[in-house]
């Protein structure tokens, strides 16, 4: 209530990533306090053994994360699970720290509750988000690792950088995201098409197996993909033994928004994300649950801003959920609504 009344109006005053930042530090300053760590888990957590989920070998205390993009550099993990989420996934990261795209990147659409974004993997590179999550506090908590590739990667040699990536993050995730569907990296979005993408998840997956403890290995796909490059995607799976799949990332898509088609335009281009993205989403995890008769476990993000819409993407077959837009719009208290109405 209080975010709706008073917080939200004023982030939504500022410029979307100058608000972000603005959240960031002082969410940092706030659990340095003496105390505060107990005060946000009694405002925003919620436990319940009906939470706990069983998936990719490792048990979550609720299905509920965060996506990745929010927390690039795992900056705010431990704050962030004093918020009540079961699980967040860092990221994007690179093998290199890189700046990302020029400001102004990242736009609200109030009317669509709705995010674009062109970051561009802004983030400090693998090795700065490592050391980061040696030093959390909260060891208990999942963290999962988006990885992907350096703007100045060339395509040919894609593979090097997300092998880079596991290589530094391997002993301080729980598990790896192959971000090929960013479509703010140029040509990112062609490592989807069949041979090049079976060829760096072969690549990637050798590397993973060969270290102590390989981790489970997720690639996350747009919700721009046709059936039949969906059914790409689970041969695929199967091909280069995928533990799961991430459904879905950004959309390029502008159709059915209530912003007008000017504004919408003026804002160029960018991965669009938040409520217009529900019912796509849905469709593509209930389509790839379908095709692998469930044995797939699929991770459901895209436009969750309230119980019903969590509820309508496990039933679509997702085993796990993520949110980013709806907890932007809606607030922490998101998470605690979600896992109180899914233990109902």
């Amino acid at each position: 209530m209080i975010y709706d009344s008073l917080v939200k109006p004023l982030l939504f005053r500022l410029d979307a990533e100058k608000a972000h930042h603005l959240v960031f530090d002082n969410l940092k300053r706030a659990y340095r306090l003496p105390g505060a760590a107990a005060v946000l888990r009694g405002l925003y957590d919620f436990q319940h053994p009906n939470l706990e989920r069983d998936v990719l070998g490792l048990r979550f205390r609720n299905p509920v994360g965060l996506a990745a993009g929010f927390d690039k550099n795992a900056e705010l993990t431990d704050e962030l699970g004093a918020l009540g989420f079961g699980f967040v996934e860092i990221g994007t990261v690179t093998p290199r720290p890189q700046p990302g795209n020029p400001v102004p990147r990242l736009f609200r659409l109030p009317q669509d509750k709705a995010l674009v974004n062109r970051m561009g993997f802004n983030n400090l590179g693998a090795e700065a988000a490592a050391t980061r999550l040696r030093q959390r506090r909260n060891q208990d908590l999942i963290i999962g690792g988006n990885i992907g590739k350096n703007k100045d990667t060339p395509n040919e040699l894609a593979a090097h950088d997300y092998v880079a990536c596991v290589e530094a993050l391997h002993e301080v995730v729980d598990y790896f995201v192959v971000n090929v569907s960013s479509p703010n990296t140029p040509g990112l979005r062609q490592l989807q098409e069949r041979e090049p993408l079976i060829q760096l998840l072969q690549q990637v997956q050798e590397r993973n197996q060969a270290l102590p403890a390989p981790r489970p290995l997720l690639l996350k796909i747009a919700p721009d993909l046709t059936d039949s490059q969906l059914d790409d995607i689970l041969l695929i799976a199967r091909e280069t033994n995928l533990n799961g799949l991430v459904a879905t990332n950004t959309t390029i898509s502008r159709a059915g928004l209530s912003t007008p088609e000017t504004q919408v335009a003026a804002l160029g281009a960018g991965g669009l994300s938040g409520k217009p993205l529900r019912q796509r989403a849905t469709e593509v995890i209930r389509y790839l649950s379908k095709g692998s008769r469930g044995q797939l476990p699929i991770i459901g993000v895209g436009g969750i801003f309230s119980a019903q819409d969590a509820r309508e993407k496990l039933e679509a077959g997702a085993v796990l959920l993520q949110l980013y837009t709806g907890f932007i719009y809606e607030g922490p208290g998101l998470v605690r609504s979600i896992n109180g109405e899914l233990v109902k």
